[in-house]
């Protein structure tokens, strides 16, 4: 077995020997290790507290979108893990987010907006595609099965894209709200929400709207000495290792574009990856390099020592590129 596999395995993360598993060696999903490890998982007491803090969804408004202690990312989290709507507590908030779908199609969480950025400076119900695309990822992540609210939201999402991949686009009862920045430029954010989410979809995870928007990100890659876009901007903070996917940060993009493999031998991607790597340990393990106050006391929130959930992140989006082969 490879040194990384066998660390993952024996880690104390049921989490990550959940998704090593399932991930990195493909074991069936009906596997007595992969069904261990998701109940342990499950009952685990730090999943646990995040559930039962999810039971008062959504929670408050969110009123800047790298605030990552909102119940939005909390439920991302959990996504990203594998729960799903047959696991205690996490239908009822999948019913609570269905019932607040716009007339356009867009899942709405409370926001709150000032005045001096184009907002009514009060508390509402809308969506921004900072985070529609979040919750329309967990509800294709959790929900299983066919669901006409999901595909509503995931049709409007994709007409949605321009050109130049997606840009800054609110909830017309928002009225002038617009991020900072040029109105016909992309938003890298919502480019990599967006295709998170459809990356789940077997209509557009391939499509046109799709190979626009990974050919955004790449491109600002490349130009990103030139550019930035929104104030999103691809410098020291943007090349440090950082979890929850909350924010843009080069984790976070490359493990979305990783889902691709039109991308896989882009060269623009290869050089994302190599910086990535470059931040392995003597063993080939990662460790956080910048971290959110509001994980603390998790693995990947913790820059001292090296963590197994985001040594997986790394070495799934090495075998998503064909970069790490795994063996038992």
């Amino acid at each position: 077995m490879n040194d990384q596999l066998d660390w993952l395995l024996g880690s104390d993360e049921p989490w990550t020997r959940y998704r090593t598993f399932l991930d990195l060696l493909d074991l069936p999903v009906d596997s007595s290790l992969v069904q261990d490890a998701r109940r342990e998982m499950i009952d685990h007491p730090s999943v646990r507290r995040i559930v039962d803090e999810l039971a008062n969804w959504p929670g408050y408004a969110l009123k800047r979108h790298n605030d990552a202690k909102h119940p939005l990312y909390k439920l991302s989290t959990l996504a990203d893990f594998g729960l799903e709507s047959t696991d205690s507590g996490i239908q009822q908030v999948i019913d609570k987010i269905r019932a607040h779908q716009s007339p356009q199609g867009a899942y709405e969480t409370p926001i709150l907006i000032p005045e001096a950025f184009g907002g009514s400076g009060r508390e509402m119900w809308s969506w921004v595609l900072c985070d529609a695309p979040t919750l329309l990822y967990c509800m294709l992540a959790m929900e299983k099965g066919e669901d006409d609210s999901v595909d509503r939201a995931v049709e409007h999402l994709a007409d949605l894209v321009a050109e130049n991949g997606w840009r800054c686009t609110a909830s017309p009862d928002l009225g002038n709200f617009k991020g900072p920045g040029r109105k016909a430029d992309p938003c890298p954010m919502a480019n990599v929400y967006a295709l998170k989410a459809l990356a789940l979809t077997d209509r557009y995870k391939s499509g046109e709207a799709v190979r626009l928007s990974t050919e955004m990100l790449l491109t600002h890659w490349q130009r990103r000495k030139e550019r930035k876009y929104f104030l999103f901007g691809m410098g020291t903070d943007f090349a440090k290792l950082k979890y929850p996917f909350v924010w843009y940060d080069i984790l976070h993009v490359i493990d979305v574009l990783s889902k691709f493999p039109w991308v896989h031998a882009d060269p623009r991607f290869f050089e994302m990856v190599a910086v990535i790597i470059a931040q392995a340990d003597g063993d080939g393990l990662y460790t956080a390099s910048s971290m959110y106050q509001a994980w603390k006391g998790w693995s990947f929130a913790d820059k001292k020592q090296p963590s197994p959930w985001i040594t997986f992140l790394v070495l799934r989006i090495l075998k998503r590129s064909g970069q790490f082969v795994p063996t038992l």
